[in-house]
C-alpha cells in the first residue's frame, strides 16, 4: 500500500460537476474520468465513500422550485441525487470496481437502505459506497449529509470537489484579484460567510474535528494527490 495521509475519505461531488459543459443531465465523459481517478486511488487501498448532489437535475432551492412546497421540492432534489448515484454506480463497475448505492429514502429495487453498520462492512471488504438522498429529510444539504455520513461512518477527511483550486476571500473568475486561501479554520468560514458547504455542514464538521479539503477535481490525477498529502486545494479544520 502507498504512503496515504487519508485512509478512509468521504468524495462529496455536486451534481454540477457531473453535467461538464451540458447545461442539464449527465455527462458521459465526465462520469468516466471522474471514475477513472477514484480507481486510481482506490488502486492505493483507500476506503471511499461518495456523497453526490442533485443539482444537474433538480434543486429544492432552484428557481424552478420556487412555487413549490419546500419539502416536496426537497424530496424531488433527493430522488435526484439517486438518478446521479447510479450513474456512478455504473461507471465504477464498467471498470473493474465493485460498488453500492445506499439510500436514505428506501427503494429496494435500486439502492440498498442506508445501514451505518453495512455501510462500514462494505468499505472494510475494499467496496465503494455511494450514499444517495441525502440525509432522508428536507431542509438539509447534500453537504450536510457529506459531513453526517463521514461521522457516521469514522471517515478521516471529507474531499469537496468543485470546478477551483481552492476557497478563494472572492470569486477568482470575475476577480483577478482574489486570494487563494491554503487553510482556513472553522469559524473563519462561518464568520466570513462563505459558500463553500451550508453553515450545518461546518458546524458539524467542526464539533467532530473533521477536516474539509476544497480542490479542483478537473485536473486529472488531484484526487490522488490530495489523499497522499500533497498541499493542494484548501484545507479547512
Amino acid at each position: 500500500m502507498a504512503d496515504l495521509k487519508y485512509k478512509r475519505i468521504i468524495l462529496k461531488l455536486s451534481g454540477e460537476v457531473l453535467q461538464g459543459k451540458q447545461t442539464y443531465g449527465i455527462s458521459p465523459d465526465v462520469v468516466s474520468g471522474i471514475s477513472r481517478q477514484i480507481k486510481e486511488v482506490k488502486e492505493l487501498g483507500t476506503e471511499i465513500a461518495i456523497i453526490i448532489g442533485g443539482g444537474n437535475m433538480f434543486r429544492g432551492i432552484s428557481e424552478a422550485a420556487s412555487h413549490m412546497d419546500r419539502t416536496s421540492a426537497d424530496h424531488m432534489g433527493m430522488l435526484a441525487t439517486v438518478i446521479n448515484a447510479i450513474a456512478i454506480q455504473d461507471a465504477l463497475e464498467k471498470i473493474g470496481l465493485h460498488c453500492r448505492v445506499q439510500s436514505a429514502i428506501e427503494m429496494q429495487r435500486v439502492a440498498e437502505p442506508y445501514i451505518r453498520r453495512k455501510a462500514i462492512r462494505h468499505l472494510e471488504k475494499g467496496r465503494i459506497v455511494v450514499f444517495a438522498a441525502g440525509t432522508g429529510n428536507p431542509f438539509f444539504s447534500t453537504d450536510t449529509a457529506a459531513a453526517l455520513r463521514a461521522a457516521e461512518i469514522g471517515a478521516e477527511v471529507i474531499l469537496k470537489a468543485t470546478k477551483v483550486d481552492g476557497v478563494y476571500d472572492k470569486d477568482p473568475v470575475k476577480h483577478s484579484d482574489a486570494v487563494k486561501y491554503d487553510s482556513m479554520k472553522y469559524m473563519d468560514v462561518l464568520s466570513k460567510g462563505l459558500r463553500i458547504m451550508d453553515s450545518t455542514a461546518i458546524s458539524l464538521c467542526m464539533e467532530n474535528s473533521l477536516p474539509i479539503i476544497v480542490f479542483n477535481l478537473t485536473q486529472e490525477g488531484n484526487i490522488k494527490r490530495v489523499i497522499q498529502g500533497e498541499g493542494i486545494g484548501t484545507v479547512i479544520s
